[in-house]
C-alpha cells in the first residue's frame, strides 16, 4: 500500500483508525482503503451512520455558538479528530474573534492535519494526548499557553466517550477535567446509544461488532449512564436529548431518522 504524502511515517496504514473512519463518513479524503473497508462493513448493518456523524457535527456547531454567546472564549476539544469544514476553531472564532481553542487527539493523522490547518493561527493549537490522562493534557505547553483555567472553559467531549470502556473509568477522567475548570465552565458532549436507532438492536450490533473487530470497541451506553458524565453540572435546556432536538435551527421533523441515534447535551458548572 502506497503511503500518501500527508500520512505521518509513524502510523501503520494497514490498521483502521476510528478518526479516519469518521472522516470517511463525513465525506473527507484523509482515510485509507483499510478505513473505507471497515466503514463499508459497518454501513451494511447501519446505513445511516453518515447521517449520525453529520448530526453530531451540526450539534457541535450549535453548542459552540451557544457557549460563545454565553461569553465563553476558551474551548478545549478532546478527541477532536481530523479537521473538517466548520470545525470548532472556525465556529468559535467567527462568533467571538480572539477565542482560544486547543484540540486534543491521540491519532497521529488527526494531530498532523490539525497542525497544518492551524498554522498561523495564534489562538488555536493541538496536543497529542489521551483523554484518560487528563494531567498530561492540562500540563501540556499548548494548553498552558492558550487556556486560563481561572476563567470559564468549554470542554468538548464529542463522540469520544463511547470509545472508552467502563474498566478504564471514563467518569473519573471527565470529573478530573471538570474540577480543573473555573465555575461557569461548560461540558459539551455527545454519546452513542442503542436508544433512538431506527433498527432492531441485533442489526445495530453488527455495526458495533465492526468497531470491536478493529480493536476500538464502541460502548453503547444508556441515557442514564450517559447522564452520569454530567455530575457536577447543571443541564442546559432542553437537557440530554437526541442531537437534532438540542436547540435546533431547523425543524427536527425534517431530519433523517438515523440522526436521532444517541444523545447530546450541554451542562454548566455553578
Amino acid at each position: 500500500m502506497e503511503r500518501p504524502a500527508w500520512a505521518p511515517r509513524s502510523i501503520d496504514i494497514s490498521v483502521p483508525s476510528v478518526s479516519r473512519i469518521y472522516d470517511f463518513f463525513l465525506g473527507g479524503s484523509h482515510n485509507f482503503e483499510v478505513d473505507r473497508q471497515a466503514a463499508r462493513r459497518a454501513l451494511e448493518f447501519m446505513p445511516g451512520l453518515p447521517k449520525i456523524m453529520q448530526a453530531n457535527r451540526a450539534f457541535t456547531r450549535r453548542a459552540v455558538r451557544y457557549a460563545a454567546a454565553e461569553g465563553i472564549t476558551q474551548f478545549l476539544d478532546i478527541g477532536s479528530g481530523i479537521p473538517t469544514y466548520g470545525n470548532v476553531h472556525e465556529v468559535a472564532q467567527e462568533a467571538s474573534p480572539g477565542a482560544r481553542v486547543v484540540y486534543v487527539d491521540h491519532d497521529p493523522v488527526a494531530v498532523a492535519h490539525s497542525q497544518a490547518v492551524l498554522e498561523g493561527n495564534q489562538h488555536a493549537d493541538v496536543v497529542a494526548a489521551d483523554l484518560l490522562k487528563p494531567r498530561e493534557i492540562l500540563a501540556s505547553p499548548q494548553v498552558q499557553r492558550l487556556i486560563d483555567f481561572e476563567r470559564p472553559v468549554a470542554l468538548l467531549l464529542v463522540a469520544i466517550l463511547h470509545f472508552v470502556e467502563d474498566e478504564d473509568d471514563p467518569y473519573a477522567a471527565v470529573a478530573e477535567l471538570r474540577d480543573a475548570c473555573a465555575p461557569g465552565s461548560m461540558l459539551i458532549l455527545t454519546h452513542a446509544s442503542y436508544e433512538g436507532i431506527p433498527l432492531p438492536p441485533e442489526r445495530a450490533e453488527g455495526a458495533v461488532d465492526v468497531y470491536k473487530d478493529i480493536r476500538n470497541p464502541l460502548i453503547m451506553r444508556s441515557r442514564e449512564d450517559i447522564a452520569r458524565f454530567f455530575e457536577g453540572y447543571d443541564m442546559v435546556e432542553p437537557g440530554l436529548v437526541p442531537m437534532p432536538r438540542w436547540r435546533p435551527e431547523t425543524s427536527p421533523e425534517d431530519e433523517d431518522p438515523f440522526a436521532f441515534s444517541g444523545f447530546a447535551g450541554v451542562g454548566t458548572t455553578a
